[in-house]
């Protein structure tokens, strides 16, 4: 089979797709043909060795892939060849054959196309996670989402609204905040515009009051960070899932203490790991979610699997909207 190689961290154009044997399921494991692979941000940390979490070299990048199941292991038995599944691995879904744990396989609803059904994967399971979990979203609480265009913030978007709660999209410009409108944004604020420290928060007043936002979930980092977290109201909640402006925050505590609010982060690949079963049924309320209309994967773009670097690009440049998928 194919596959995108990673022998050496560096630039993510380096890597080349190579020619490696195809791989033969172990216990509890299967093998997936796949038919379309998601592509995330944090596919360029690792392929650059800057993630949390890296894999031994050489190894091939990729966390999710839809397609069909071509191989079962011994003691495997949720799945039989033939079937549809979507699959959430640490790494290796950047081929033409993807080995993947049973447990980290979900089977896809007949009426959803591989495409979106790799959009329907990590970013969502990541979103839910957050929201629900993390920060306890109620029905009528409002949701600030930061980097609101991006494959996690337009999948809050919608999940947020799901849960009937009122959602802010914050996005650079007037392009991205459309496409959050359309996923459901109630109200859209420009992380463009100066003085962010001091502008967002206002730009949250003049949409909802003075009484800010219940919670925030954070993509961003940096001055946004500063400003969301100034955003908060009373008892307000902020969910820190990622860096994508590679600025780190730091948060002084006596502002956590004088508005009783919380700051928390997300790892969702551990609950992937240590909670298997809770993640399969956080997928099965979104598929269930997408089958009463309320989500609908944005898949922005397909590029072959030999242009998994112009894919990537898509993150360096800040032109990510949605989700990028790779068709071996």
């Amino acid at each position: 089979m194919r596959a995108v190689i990673v022998r050496e961290h560096g630039s993510f154009r380096s890597p080349r797709v190579e020619t490696v044997p195809d791989p033969v399921p172990g216990r509890g494991e299967v093998v997936i043909d796949a038919r379309a692979i998601g592509v995330n941000y944090p596919d360029l940390l690792v392929i650059e060795g800057r993630y949390q979490l890296l894999p031994p070299r050489p190894f091939s990048p990729g966390k999710e892939v839809a397609g069909v199941v071509s191989a079962v292991g011994p003691g495997a038995t949720r799945f039989r060849p033939g079937e549809r599944v979507m699959a959430q691995r640490e790494y290796g879904a950047y081929a033409e054959k993807t080995l993947a744990p049973e447990a980290t396989c979900y089977r896809l609803p007949d009426a959803l196309g591989f495409e979106q059904g790799a959009a329907l994967g990590l970013a969502y399971q990541t979103s839910h996670f957050a929201l629900v979990e993390r920060a306890a979203c109620r029905k009528d609480e409002t949701v600030l989402v930061t980097g609101a265009s991006g494959g996690v913030g337009l999948a809050g978007v919608e999940i947020a609204k799901a849960l009937g709660a009122r959602v802010i999209a914050g996005v650079t410009s007037v392009e991205k905040g459309e496409l959050a409108a359309r996923h459901g944004a109630d109200h859209v604020i420009n992380l463009a515009a100066p003085d962010l420290r001091n502008s967002l928060r206002e730009q949250v007043y003049a949409a909802v009051g003075k009484r800010g936002v219940d919670i925030v979930l954070e993509n961003v980092g940096g001055e946004v960070f500063d400003g969301a977290l100034r955003a908060l109201g009373w008892r307000g909640r902020m969910v820190v899932v990622g860096f994508a402006s590679m600025r780190l925050p730091q948060i002084n505590a006596n502002y956590l203490l004088l508005k009783n609010i919380s700051a928390v982060g997300l790892q969702w690949s551990d609950y992937r790991e240590r909670e298997p079963e809770w993640v399969q049924r956080v997928q099965a309320e979104l598929y269930a979610f997408w089958a009463e209309g309320k989500l609908q994967p944005y898949v922005s773009e397909c590029f072959p699997l030999a242009r998994f670097a112009d894919a990537l690009a898509g993150f360096v440049e800040r032109k990510v909207r949605g989700k990028m998928v790779l068709i071996p």
